[in-house]
């Protein structure tokens, strides 16, 4: 299990009582004097893996306090929407092999406002584009993409809803990423009145409307879907899970490869290929394969720019590949 460990979590913590709890009543651990160590993993929030000594039984907890916000009743209320979001997902059979949304096992809003999950072993998406980007691995990402397209499809074709698209929820987020751009600097009233006009190119276009609904991931990107043997795939972090255009979902991911790409080999034709067999492995899962590729790949490149502006945003990145991703997203808006 990757993660620095930090210790042991002390026997007058409350956490260890929660953790006792979580081992005795979901997971069937009767250890008498249960002793939990703790280590510290990667995340956008406090996440810590623990393993109790004993069993080798370990519990995943993802801590929303001040690190997320200083609003404690805001991040409790988060936490109990992701543990109701995986309960959602997985009420639609996404349980077991090969696809999997991970188990929720109980919230806690007293501790540091605290959701405990189940452990999943795998690999995150981000380790394969590595190993392709770095050592020229294309096999094993597109193995890894493979099994995403068929995990988002069955997910999306078994989420799918009687209402249309609502894209104006979408162009509504466009504009506050435009916003925050141009309040931090990143880019000029006149970069900001372009792209208003482009987005309202988007907005006229019947294509973006006309999808049904589909329950989304909501944040598809390389560390949110860890990997296993084969197809099996486990879909972790549904904080922003939500109904909406799954062309969101795809236009994020392939995004998010072109990316990774750009900023890792300078190149962003070098992930054209991996994108490609991504959507058509994707559309493969449906009955007009060919249909389904022209609709999605119709739509992607408006989430694909909204994804590059999004990552702009963040201050870890240098300002001169900022502006190279806002170019990028202007070129792919320009697609309308």
């Amino acid at each position: 299990m990757k993660g620095k460990y930090v210790g042991y979590v002390a026997g007058y913590d409350p956490l260890h009582d929660f953790l006792g709890r979580i081992i005795r009543d979901h997971m069937d651990v009767r250890e008498p004097q249960p002793a939990f160590r703790a280590f510290q993993l990667s995340g956008s929030n406090e996440v810590y893996a623990y393993e109790e000594k004993s069993s080798g039984t370990r519990v995943i907890c993802k801590f929303y306090g001040p690190r997320f916000t200083q609003d404690l009743g805001l991040a409790a209320i988060v936490a109990q929407q992701e543990y109701d979001n995986l309960n959602i997902l997985r009420g639609y059979n996404l349980v077991g092999s090969p696809h999997h949304v991970i188990r929720p096992l109980g919230v806690c809003p007293d501790i540091n406002c605290g959701l405990a999950v189940e452990y999943f072993p795998g690999e995150e998406l981000a380790h394969a584009i590595m190993r392709a980007a770095h050592r020229g691995d294309d096999v094993y990402l597109l193995s890894r993409l493979k099994a995403l397209a068929y995990f988002l499809s069955t997910q999306h074709e078994r989420t799918a809803q009687r209402e249309s698209v609502d894209f104006g929820i979408e162009c509504d987020y466009f504009d506050t990423v435009v916003r925050t751009l141009l309040n931090l600097g990143r880019i000029n009233k006149w970069d900001a009145e372009e792209f208003f006009w482009l987005r309202g190119l988007w907005q006229e276009c019947p294509r973006m409307w006309q999808d049904q609904q589909v329950w989304l991931h909501g944040d598809v990107t390389p560390g949110n879907f860890l990997f296993g043997a084969g197809l099996r795939v486990g879909a972790i972090d549904l904080e922003r899970m939500r109904r909406g255009d799954r062309a969101f979902d795809l236009g994020r991911l392939v995004g998010e490869l072109q990316h990774t790409f750009m900023i890792t080999t300078k190149h962003k034709s070098r992930a054209e290929p991996f994108i490609s067999y991504f959507f058509r492995e994707y559309s493969s899962h449906f009955p007009d394969r060919r249909a389904t590729f022209d609709s999605i790949t119709a739509r992607t490149p408006f989430y694909m720019g909204l994804n590059h502006l999004r990552v702009a945003r963040n201050d870890y990145i240098p300002d001169a590949y900022g502006q190279r991703l806002i170019r990028q997203a202007k070129r792919l808006l320009r697609l309308s």
